[in-house]
Parts: structure tokens; C-alpha cells; sequence
């Protein structure tokens, strides 16, 4: 029974932790919750990045402080041990004299991994660790990949027709040609809005001059990643304006003679980014699947048809998720 309990508490901080999607980078989103005689007294997670971790804002939320003694605090992730532009949470907890902690996961981060729960326990707090434990590793998915793979994680997203083109081969006018209805732009934009940048090649650039913000949606703008090898993409298209950062790769800091997925994953990782969602073109989604360089592909099929075009780029992968968004239909893959 008391572990059925702890995994109700848990998924409660799962659920509250996705308040922070798209705001904490690169610090994870985490989610905290404090029980009181079987009832919650504090609730908290991850303010924007430089603000207040979960456990601090739960702590905070508590009315009647006396009663912290007498609580368990459950965290999706092993409080941290360590100072950044916070002090460490497990000081904290250890201040406020919180007599259980129940941890989702263990954090894997070097700076982490153990010290925090170490600091509780030799302090005399009684600690229960791996309560849905792959659970909370799925949602701190962006930042356990920054930093045991050293590279953001990365998900692929593309519209093909229904016979299988992500765009025709010729077009009149510098601006996209719309595969999707207007429900799956705006949930395209709520993703970028999730997500810490968006990276397109040199060709999706010239084609459509796309912004790549979240017009469609209420949020930050993801920074921009442009792949330029020459630097010759001119400075007033919208991807250089004033709407968001714009981080350019070229051969200034990539050897394009070499396979790019992976050098490109270097830059982005030195630039302290953990997620990008790669939104084209054709060459350059396929280059992040050939070098197998990617976690999860968000796929829309529209309903028109070109009858000729450039091909949908092919991958391998655990199609996990399947729907329709009016008459698109969306399918999401994770790569196994």
C-alpha cells in the first residue's frame, strides 16, 4: 500500500514538474510535492532558469512551517548537493529537518549523482529511492541526454504529402508551401515553444525564409540554429532578426568534409543547449538518421499530394504514438 502511495505522489510531481517545459533549460524540470498526514501542504517546481528549484518553491508554499519536521517530500529527481546560481536543495531540506524523502530517480549529473541523497541520509533522514523510477527518467529525458550522451536530445520533425514528398521540387514564391492544416502549425509552434532551439539547413532557409518563433503560440522563441556552410545566406532574412538568438553553423567551426550530425551536436552541447527540434529540410533530417543521431521524429501526413517532389526522409523506428489533428494524421517515433 505505502508504495502505491508513493507512486501516486510521484506522478503528481510529474504532472506539476511540465509546468516548467520549455523555461527551465538547461536545468531540469523538476517537480516536488509535500504530504502532511496524508494530505498536501506545498507543491513546486522548476521556476525559469536562475529562479527557485522545485523543492525550494514547495518548501516555500507551506503555510505552517512546524509541520515540515513531520512531512515527506517527494522529488522527481535526487535533490542537488551542489552550488549554482542557487544553493544546494538538500541543504535545504536538511534545515527544514523533513524527516522522509522519496526521490523518482537518482540525478546522473557528475556535480550530483548520489551526493545529494548522501547528504540527507547522514543526516538522519530516512530516504526511498527509484519510486517510478523509468517514469521520471522519460520526463528528465532532455537533460539525463546533455549530460551522459553530451549532446542535446533530439527530435526530428517533418510534414509529408500523402504519397510521400516533404516539398515540391520547384516553387514561385519565397515562403512555405503548407502540407498540414492550421491546428498542426499551432501545435508545431507549442513544441518550439517546449524545446531550447530549432535547427534548419541552408536550403529551408533560402526556400521559405521562415522566422521559426512561436507566432502560433504563447512562449519563449527557441534559439536558432542555422546551418550555413559559405555564410551565404544575407543578414536581413527574418532568421537573423531581432525576434530571437541565432546560433550559425559553417565551416568556421565544422569540417563539412566529415560526417555533421555529431560536430553539430558538439557546437550545440558547448552552447549548453539539451534539446533542438530539427524542422528541415530533407537533406538535413536524413543526415541526423543516417548517423543515427537522433531520440525522437514527430512525422505529419497532410492530404495533399504532389506527384512529384523531394522525397520524406526514411527512418527506422518504435512508432510509440499515433493520432489524427483533423485530417492530418501524426505519427511520433522513438529511436530504439
Amino acid at each position: 500500500m505505502a508504495v502505491k502511495i508513493h507512486e501516486n505522489y510521484i506522478k503528481r510531481c510529474i504532472e506539476i514538474a511540465k509546468n516548467g517545459l520549455g523555461t527551465t533549460a538547461p536545468n531540469p524540470m523538476v517537480g516536488c510535492v509535500i504530504v502532511y498526514n496524508s494530505k498536501i501542504i506545498g507543491e513546486g517546481y522548476t521556476s525559469a532558469y536562475g529562479g527557485n528549484h522545485a523543492e525550494v518553491n514547495a518548501i516555500n508554499s507551506v503555510k505552517d512551517k512546524s509541520l515540515l519536521k513531520k512531512s515527506t517530500l517527494y522529488v522527481t529527481l535526487e535533490p542537488c548537493s551542489h552550488f549554482g546560481k542557487t544553493p544546494p536543495c538538500s541543504d535545504l531540506i536538511i534545515k527544514h529537518q523533513i524527516a522522509n524523502v522519496v526521490i523518482g530517480t537518482i540525478d546522473t549529473h557528475s556535480k550530483v549523482a548520489g551526493k545529494g541523497i548522501e547528504n540527507l541520509t547522514n543526516t538522519g533522514c530516512n530516504v526511498t529511492v527509484g519510486v517510478l523510477d523509468d517514469e521520471c527518467k522519460v520526463h528528465h529525458k532532455r537533460f539525463f541526454t546533455f549530460h551522459n550522451k553530451q549532446r542535446p536530445y533530439i527530435i526530428l520533425k517533418w510534414a509529408e504529402t500523402k504519397d510521400g514528398f516533404i516539398a515540391p521540387k520547384q516553387k514561385n514564391e519565397q515562403q512555405p508551401v503548407w502540407i498540414t492544416n492550421e491546428l498542426s502549425r499551432q501545435l508545431v509552434h507549442k513544441w518550439r515553444a517546449e524545446e531550447q532551439a530549432i535547427l534548419v539547413g541552408t536550403q529551408t532557409v533560402i526556400a521559405d525564409n521562415p522566422s521559426l518563433t512561436v507566432r502560433d503560440w504563447t512562449g519563449k522563441n527557441p534559439i536558432r540554429i542555422v546551418i550555413d556552410r559559405d555564410l551565404k545566406l544575407p543578414k536581413d532574412y527574418n532568421v537573423y532578426n531581432s525576434e530571437a538568438e541565432t546560433i550559425v553553423i559553417s565551416k568556421d567551426n565544422i569540417d563539412f568534409n566529415k560526417p555533421i550530425a555529431q560536430q553539430i551536436c558538439n557546437v550545440l552541447f558547448q552552447n549548453n543547449i539539451n534539446s533542438v527540434i530539427i524542422e528541415g529540410g530533407a537533406k538535413t533530417l536524413q543526415t541526423f538518421i543516417d548517423e543515427n543521431i537522433w531520440d525522437e521524429a514527430r512525422v505529419f501526413i497532410g492530404s495533399p499530394e504532389f506527384k512529384e517532389g523531394i522525397n520524406a526522409p526514411k527512418l527506422n523506428g518504435k512508432l510509440i504514438q499515433e493520432q489524427l489533428i483533423a485530417e492530418d494524421q501524426l505519427k511520433i517515433y522513438m529511436n530504439d
